[in-house]
């Protein structure tokens, strides 16, 4: 009996000093989706923490990925050594994956040979990722909610991915957005999982997204985002801008593969006509967020920039701010996005009475964009 017990003692022993040593992953996180740098695979980085208590330690470090490549071949089940100093607390490594997902990964510490921790992250996708900034229509302000039905969509927020939903996190307002419907529109098509960092901000003019301290001397619309520097002179805040970049860092350098531009309704044609911008005026500010945000995080994205002015069923658009829109595009700072003043009557919300879309209209707006992305995106996956 006392040898029993002594046994069962030892026992729970072992099974306390396995539990006192953890490993910890900051990267990445349950839903990520990774930047796919070719058609076939990505970098995968692994990166957390081993904590250990009583002396505790480990050999070495391993990790593995599970799951059906975007071909629907079985990836290999093996081991893969992860970079692991036991002087080190930190770790980081980087892993070669197969475009596709989710995948299952899987991280162990190993001592003499044998699993003494381990860690599981159940959704890692190796994709494409896309950055979706600009005002409402861009935001989630359509008139019906939307979730992916693919399942192999999700959204970011700077803090966490999350299978992706509207309202969509990162953007404004409460309602729909085209985003999700974009989302599996694209999955199909490229057979990969993809990511949307949502950024959209309701309202908001050209000037509003501006690096701070450039100055200009027309207020828009709704000034929450301006500061007064002179007589007749503001300037942004520099807040959207910031966090725009931000947003971009935070998924790494080369870390998406475009952002979606769609804003323009709040600098064409407001009802007080020194607060509409001149289209000169437009094309210039674009310009300078688009490459001021390169230069920000050190290499140039693309953009693509939609047509988008569409007020009401009597104001359908600006050619002033249309024009303006186009000439970004032909002066090669941004690709061609969506004509989205087309999407008229139906289209819209209230019946058509609204600037806002319906739920057709975010349908047609997300196919839109598919029209636009996905053959110069099937040109860069060669």
């Amino acid at each position: 009996m006392f040898r029993f017990f002594l046994l069962l003692t030892m026992a729970s022993a072992a099974c306390r000093a396995a539990d006192s040593l953890e490993v910890r992953l900051n990267s990445p996180m349950d839903y990520q989706v990774v930047q796919r740098q070719s058609a076939a695979a990505g970098k995968l980085i692994v990166a957390g923490t081993i904590v250990a208590e009583g002396g505790e330690h480990t050999d070495a470090l391993q990790a593995r990925i599970l799951g059906k490549s975007a071909v629907g071949e079985d990836l290999p089940a093996q081991w893969q050594p992860l970079a692991f100093d036991p002087r080190v607390t930190q770790f980081r490594g980087i892993l070669t994956v197969p475009a596709g997902g989710w995948y299952r990964l899987e991280v162990r510490a190993v001592r003499s040979g044998a699993a003494i921790a381990t860690v599981v992250v159940e959704h890692v996708g190796i994709g494409e990722i896309f950055v979706v900034a600009g005002q409402s229509n861009a935001a989630n302000y359509g008139e019906t909610r939307h979730t992916n039905r693919t399942g192999r969509v999700a959204a970011f927020d700077g803090v966490k991915w999350q299978p992706a939903a509207d309202p969509m996190p990162g953007a404004g307002g409460k309602k729909g957005s085209f985003m999700p419907q974009f989302g599996d529109a694209m999955a199909d098509r490229f057979h990969v999982p993809i990511g949307l960092a949502a950024l959209a901000v309701g309202s908001t003019s050209v000037r509003e997204w501006l690096p701070a301290t450039i100055a200009f001397h027309k207020l828009p619309p709704l000034t929450r985002n301006v500061v007064t520097v002179g007589a007749g002179e503001w300037a942004s805040t520099g807040k959207l801008f910031d966090t725009m970049t931000a947003r971009m860092n935070e998924l790494g350098d080369h870390g998406f593969r475009a952002v979606l531009w769609h804003q323009g309704e709040s600098d064409a044609g407001q009802k007080d006509a020194q607060r509409t911008l001149p289209g000169a005026l437009y094309r210039q500010y674009l310009e300078t967020i688009i490459r001021d945000s390169r230069r920000k995080i050190g290499w140039a994205a693309p953009w693509f920039v939609a047509q988008a002015t569409y007020h009401n069923a009597s104001d359908t658009g600006s050619g002033d701010i249309r024009d303006a829109q186009k000439a970004v595009c032909a002066d090669g700072f941004a690709l061609a996005g969506p004509d989205t003043d087309t999407l008229t009557h139906a289209m819209r919300e209230k019946h058509g009475a609204g600037v806002h879309l319906s739920a057709e209209g975010l349908k047609a707006h997300a196919s839109l964009w598919v029209d636009k992305v996905s053959p110069w995106l099937e040109k860069q996956v060669k």
